[in-house]
């Protein structure tokens, strides 16, 4: 997965995600967890992109970065 394509898929999340919270009348249980799940995946994303960005600035293969574990970014701190 390229950073075109990375970017391509957090465009179609963000999409989505936009698309839920605007609702109204409020969301349906299985919403809420679709909501969550795309939170989950757009850090997951984005810390993708972040990675091959840094890799590629410090001459490095962007292509070696991974997808991490939901835990593992969900738990990084600001």
């Amino acid at each position: 997965m390229d950073n075109d394509e990375i970017l391509d898929d957090i465009g179609a999340l963000v999409e989505e995600e936009r698309a839920l919270r605007q609702r109204t009348g409020g969301l349906l249980p299985e919403e809420r967890t679709r909501l969550a799940e795309l939170e989950v995946r757009l850090d997951q994303c984005w810390d993708l992109l972040r990675q091959r960005r840094a890799k590629a600035e410090f001459g490095e293969d962007p292509d070696t970065a991974t997808l991490r574990p939901a835990t593992e970014v969900e738990s990084y701190r600001n």
